[in-house]
């Protein structure tokens, strides 16, 4: 029988992969407190969190949310770092904890109810960020109004012109 610590760490599990919007999964081995720390430091800047939860209480929670099974990625010491609405800031963050240390190694993860590779991770790091995703569909909306206003003002704009050369032909004779 599960003691009650057991089932209050599975409760608090279910509840940081239901608030999450995404799990990354990670081998930590070989990593000191001081890496461990510098991690926790660059995901706090990106808004994500890294925790160690015992990969058997990990499965446990995953098989009660009816998630897709991720037992391939729970082998061995595994560090779970909780992504929020856009994982992408959170994978740039461990991409670039990981190019310093050889030892921190990916696993894979969760996104958006989806069990992705390592590699998937990688590719998940190398988007750019939704603001500048949101930017770049902005402007993109707005060229053909760009461009209809200059070409709507191009009219005006040779008839000022043409009225300025007429004015500046009759002022100088």
């Amino acid at each position: 029988m599960p003691t009650t610590e057991k089932q209050g760490l599975v409760a608090e599990i279910k509840g940081r992969f239901a608030s999450s919007g995404g799990v990354i999964l990670a081998d930590y081995r070989g990593l000191t407190v001081k890496d461990m720390r510098a991690l926790r430091t660059s995901l706090k800047a990106a808004g994500g969190e890294a925790t160690v939860y015992k990969n058997s209480l990990a499965q446990i929670a995953i098989r009660e949310l009816d998630l897709p099974s991720m037992e391939e990625l729970l082998a061995g010491p595994t560090v779970f770092v909780f992504t929020p609405e856009d994982p992408v800031a959170t994978a740039k963050a461990l991409l670039n904890f990981a190019k310093d240390r050889k030892a921190f190694a990916f696993k894979g993860g969760l996104i958006e109810g989806r069990v992705v590779s390592a590699e998937a991770v990688k590719a998940i790091a190398a988007l750019p960020s939704r603001e500048e995703l949101i930017a770049k569909l902005m402007g993109t909306m707005l060229n053909p109004v760009r461009s209809f206003m200059a070409m709507a003002n191009a009219p005006v704009g040779a008839f000022a012109r043409a009225v300025q050369a007429v004015a500046d032909q009759k002022a100088a004779a």
